[in-house]
């Protein structure tokens, strides 16, 4: 299991974007490291967890709950043969394109060392949104992304420091639960009668992602 590739974004000026600006960074491109990796302030407040990586949405991305998104290469090569077109890593918009990680099978709260330096948590799937959409140009695209369930997976920086492609990504920690990215994607997308199961990965679980399956459970109990 490695870090294939490390991936930031600039701000670009984009149409398809509700920024009040107008900018996005979700085209994020490989790059040579060391790069730091940290905390980077609450969500509304902080941004990207990697250095020199844009976050420009601030309303909906960035901040230590989702400090950074992991996808996995073997996702983006299922993909690239289902839309029969050519995805560079960093093109969903990820800062860590991994290799032989399940990604979307990660359990929340599960902690992948990277390198000898950063530890991450997982939290929750990833959403998508017009943004992404309009970034990869396929029309229905939030419809299929989230049909096909491979979330991807947002992450806290536990342990901070540098990273480069190439690391070694090493799970420290498997919590004893059975909720993972995936699940909690598929709850809060097309599936939410599983909304109580994501309690099950207690603090580790996303903020907001807790606070949807409690109003859930709270609304129609649960089960």
């Amino acid at each position: 299991m490695k870090l294939l590739s490390l991936n930031l974004g600039r701000p670009k000026a984009v149409d398809y974007t509700d920024q009040a600006e107008g900018v996005t960074g979700i085209d994020k491109r490989p790059v040579d490291g060391p790069v730091r990796v940290a905390a980077p302030a609450p969500k509304g407040v902080g941004g990207s967890g990697v250095a020199g990586d844009a976050v420009c949405e601030l309303r909906h991305h960035g901040g230590d709950d989702q400090a950074v998104y992991a996808f996995a290469r073997e996702d983006l090569d299922d993909w690239e043969r289902e839309l029969g077109r050519p995805l560079s890593s960093g093109m969903f918009g990820e800062n860590l394109t991994t290799e032989g990680v399940d990604v979307s099978g990660a359990k929340i709260g599960e902690r992948w060392r990277i390198g000898s330096e950063v530890v991450l948590e997982v939290t929750s799937g990833r959403i998508p949104c017009l943004t992404f959409q309009g970034h990869l140009g396929e029309k229905g695209w939030v419809r299929r992304f989230t049909r096909k369930g491979a979330s991807g997976a947002y992450l806290r920086v536990i342990e901070p420091g540098e990273i480069r492609a190439g690391d070694p990504i090493e799970i420290v920690h498997r919590p004893d639960h059975e909720v993972t990215a995936a699940l909690q994607f598929r709850a809060v997308t097309l599936e939410r009668t599983l909304l109580p199961q994501v309690l099950a990965a207690g603090d580790a679980l996303h903020p907001e992602a807790r606070e949807t399956a409690l109003r859930y459970v709270e609304k129609y109990g649960g089960h």
